[in-house]
Formats: structure tokens, C-alpha cells, sequence
């Protein structure tokens, strides 16, 4: 269900924006491992732009697509009982040293979109752990990702 709520967004990002945004989060190692990890949302990062600047008409375009603001701080919306958080995908250089240019670029059913690699996920969820706010909310879920991420890494070689 999650992973269809990411396409029909990205869809609505792509064709009203020129959007190519980046499946994030716990749905993006699902995507690319194949294995469910019980996604709790839909994370998703965008140009910086959009976070910023470009926000009211982004959150405008939003909410006359049905999805409601949740958060605004953490910019955050929710529609069909699934909650989208949106972030600046430039924050994931100096978090996680993390290039957009490095990061591959897919098209399923006519939805453009990014993904990251297993590399680097390992690289996000390693930042992730030193984090202040993760680490006292999330620590042991984030070291749980890694334990993941280093399994699948071996089952690769």
C-alpha cells in the first residue's frame, strides 16, 4: 500500500512540478531489498526549493489533491490514512555524504523517481545512529537497518 501511495505521489510531483523525488526511508530499503520492512510512512526528499521558497505553492498543490498538513515544521501530510513526509534532498550530502548525482535514477509505469543504493543507505543509517534526536528515539530500529543493510551487502558479493 505504501509503495503505491509513493507512485501516485511521485506521479502528482513529476507531472506538477518536474519533481523527480527520491524514495526515502524504511519504503526505499524496501524497494530496493524486496523485503518488508513495515514502512510506517512515506518518506520522500525533493529539491530544497519546494521545503523552502517554493512551500506554500507546493503545499497548496497538496492539499487540492486531498492530502491534509499534519506538521507543517516537518512538513508532513497525510492522505488515505498514509502520512508523506517530505525533506530537502540537498541535506543528504552533508548528512550522509551522499550525492544526488550518485543516485540512481528509475521509471516504473511512467513515474520518474530516485533511489539509493544499499551502500548507501548503510552510509544514511550510520549518520542516522549519531544523530541527536534519532538516537534517543531511534537508536535501536536504526541499528537494526544496519544489521539489515550489512546482511544484504554480503548476500551481494
Amino acid at each position: 500500500m505504501k509503495k503505491s501511495a509513493f507512485f501516485e505521489n511521485a506521479k502528482l510531483l513529476n507531472d506538477k512540478f518536474a519533481i523527480i523525488p527520491l524514495m526515502y526511508g524504511s519504503l526505499g530499503l524496501e524497494y530496493i531489498t524486496g523485503e518488508n520492512l513495515n514502512a510506517d510512512d512515506v518518506d520522500i526528499l525533493i529539491p530544497e526549493i519546494f521545503v523552502d521558497d517554493k512551500w506554500d505553492i507546493f503545499k497548496n498543490t497538496l492539499e487540492s489533491e486531498g492530502y491534509v498538513l499534519i506538521d507543517e515544521h516537518e512538513h508532513s501530510f497525510q492522505k488515505n490514512d498514509v502520512c508523506y513526509a517530505y525533506a530537502a534532498v540537498e541535506e543528504l550530502e552533508s548528512f550522509a555524504g551522499i550525492s544526488m548525482l550518485e543516485t540512481e535514477r528509475q521509471n516504473v509505469d511512467g513515474v520518474t523517481f530516485k533511489v539509493l543504493s544499499l551502500e548507501q543507505y548503510l552510509k544514511v543509517y550510520c549518520a542516522s545512529v549519531k544523530d541527536g534526536y534519532r538516537v534517543n528515539v531511534r537508536k535501536k530500529k536504526d541499528g537494526e537497518k544496519i544489521d539489515f543493510i550489512k546482511k544484504h551487502l554480503k548476500e551481494d558479493l
